[in-house]
């Protein structure tokens, strides 16, 4: 059984690691090793996990720091970090989410316990991704590239043109106001009017074509399916 995802198992105990690879590999992960927290980022830089199984206690680096140095790498902002740990004590979760962990588990492990654990966390990864892109008819509209493409052709907008169109194609057909479009995409920046809107809609209409924005006399504008 294959699985698309890559697991960082980081652990000082041999057979632990040995232990845990072996029911990764068994659900169609594809698993790297490393027994301290210094091999484990060179591995994580190396490898790009999906997600990284840490355990707390460990030589050269502990796990807390090695969350620490990860989290703050902007290369592993969509990467979850998973802390697998026999320590039961408050202080050491507490030190563990404030490092950046998305969660915990506990020794000793239960394997079906560490397998939906996991595959739960990693539906989060899908979601994330499925949230990023949008497909409608023959539009795509990446997030993560600001890129938008029509019947394959790149389209590139601005940055505020680019999140106006995601904003209306998020729901094709829902009509959005004027002030929820300014709230949403302008936040509490200064000088900005609602004469702002129509000129971005008209330079998103002048690239991407005039059929696919509608305009709601006097209410706002809307995506057309």
């Amino acid at each position: 059984m294959e699985n698309p995802y890559k697991i960082l198992v980081v652990d000082d105990e041999e057979d632990i690691l040995e232990f845990i690879d072996y029911n990764l590999k068994k659900e169609g992960y594809q698993v790297f090793m490393a027994q301290n927290g210094k091999d484990a980022i060179a591995s994580a830089k190396k490898n790009k996990p999906d997600l990284i199984l840490l355990d707390v206690m460990m030589p050269v680096m502990d796990g807390i720091e090695t969350c620490r140095q990860i989290k703050s790498d902007p290369g592993f902002a969509k990467t979850f970090v998973v802390f697998l740990t026999a320590r039961s004590e408050e202080y050491s979760e507490i030190a563990g989410f404030q490092a950046g962990a998305d969660d915990y588990i506990a020794k000793p492990i239960k394997p079906r316990v560490l397998i939906t654990r996991l595959n739960a966390i990693l539906r989060r990864k899908v979601k994330e991704i499925a949230d990023t892109k949008l497909t409608i008819g023959n539009i795509i509209i990446d997030r993560e590239s600001f890129l938008v493409y029509r019947d394959d052709q790149k389209i590139q907008l601005a940055r505020k043109e680019f999140e106006l169109l995601f904003l209306l194609a998020s729901k094709p057909g829902k009509v959005f106001t004027r002030d929820y479009i300014l709230e949403k995409v302008w936040g509490d920046e200064v000088l900005v009017v609602d004469r702002t809107i129509d000129v971005h809609i008209r330079k998103i209409r002048e690239k991407l074509g005039d059929s696919y924005i509608g305009t709601v006399k006097g209410v706002g504008y809307k995506f057309e399916a």
